[in-house]
């Protein structure tokens, strides 16, 4: 089985001609994953290790999949136990911390959606921290066991990061962050992906695959320079 975190509900793909999904002339990284993903919590430390490589070399750009957005039931006995089994997994693997206390809650509702629009929000009035905020999210949820949905948590995170409190809290309830939002979705579809985290290497249209699931940096590394340097 692939270490990754597949997309519940995902719709059929669209052409990336459809929308520009293009990033632009140049080399990019483009990051699709969701901060309540854990595998994308296990690949933390490689993402880090991943952008410092980039620096001055490539751009990263940190897209929001949607894992579970818009659920609105909370998860039953089965659900519950089917995502201890891959936290612990992640865990044992990774060596990043989880929290367990949230599998007390019963009544915990496993909508990803306020996480993304969350990074989106950031990301749109701060896009150098992006990656900050993104890790936040994931140590806020997986390691400090904080509410995601609850807005004064969001807007304690992306103060932590730099970005404005009262604008952040003014932009993540904007319709049009709501459409930005869903574009990010829509382009993590448009390219095919299914699972997080995921990597797609953009060089003046042309696209490559580095990884499908989570990877360490050190395996991706020797193909990662070898196409920077190309």
């Amino acid at each position: 089985m692939a270490d990754t975190c597949s997309i519940t509900g995902a719709p059929s793909a669209v052409a990336k001609d459809d929308q520009d999904f293009d990033p632009g002339p140049g080399k990019h990284v483009l990051y699709f994953g969701d901060p309540m993903c854990s595998w994308c919590w296990g690949f933390a430390p490689e993402l880090r290790h991943l952008d410092a490589t980039l620096k001055d070399r490539a751009q990263l750009h940190i897209i929001m999949g949607g894992l579970r957005p818009g659920t609105t039931e909370a998860w039953d006995a089965e659900m519950r136990d089917y995502i201890r089994h891959h936290w612990q997994e992640v865990a044992a693997k990774t060596g990043q911390p989880f929290d367990y206390a949230r599998f007390d809650d019963k009544t915990f509702v496993y909508d990803t959606a306020p996480a993304c629009r969350a990074l989106i929000t950031a990301r749109t009035l701060k896009p150098e921290a992006s990656l900050a905020m993104y890790e936040a999210l994931q140590r806020g949820f997986y390691a400090e066991g904080l509410d995601l949905s609850n807005a004064a948590n969001l807007v304690d995170m992306a103060a932590s990061c730099g970005v404005d409190r009262d604008a952040f809290a003014q932009h993540f309830i904007a319709v049009e962050t709501a459409a930005l939002t869903a574009h990010d979705f829509q382009r993590t579809r448009a390219f095919g992906v299914t699972g997080f985290p995921s990597l797609v290497c953009a060089d003046d249209g042309q696209y490559a695959v580095l990884s499908l699931g989570y990877r360490t940096f050190s395996t991706m590394q020797p193909i990662l320079e070898e196409w920077l340097n190309a």
